[in-house]
């Protein structure tokens, strides 16, 4: 990759203003979205790894469309409350189908899985989370917000 990882960032900024840091609503330590994280090693092995993260509840915020090559491309944003009682914004680069894209709506709440020991703001959306622990989270969450 020619260049540094600033400039990418910078230039990732100017061309998609909608996907700069400011726009998400995330710190200066977001790492940014990759123009294609089926290419980079780094992207490949984040979302591995948020695959098997830790569960938690997001409230989709918004969301920009990426791509709209085959499956969209999207990426949402959430704010996330965990079971440790960590809140943050969190952001998933997701392929969603027309259908999923279509049922989008500020508000909703999606199981997301998270990396505790890195904390950087990428989520994944946990497709295969059990219901039953999701909802277990959720009653967790929302005892700790009555008391």
């Amino acid at each position: 990759m020619f260049g540094s990882k600033k400039k990418l960032n910078d230039l990732m900024a100017q061309l998609r203003p909608d996907l700069s840091r400011e726009s998400l609503g995330v710190g200066p330590d977001f790492p940014g979205v990759a123009p294609n994280p089926l290419l980079g090693s780094d992207a490949r092995k984040r979302n591995a790894e948020l695959r098997t993260g830790a569960l938690a509840l997001g409230v989709l915020v918004d969301w920009r469309e990426v791509s709209s090559d085959g499956s969209p491309r999207v990426v949402l944003m959430f704010d996330v409350e965990t079971a440790d009682g960590i809140s943050f914004r969190g952001v998933a680069d997701e392929d969603l189908t027309i259908t999923e894209l279509t049922r989008l709506a500020p508000g909703q709440t999606f199981p997301v899985r998270y990396r505790p020991a890195v904390m950087d703001h990428y989520v994944a959306l946990a497709r295969d989370a059990d219901p039953a622990h999701v909802q277990q989270l959720s009653d967790e969450i929302a005892s700790r917000k009555r008391t």
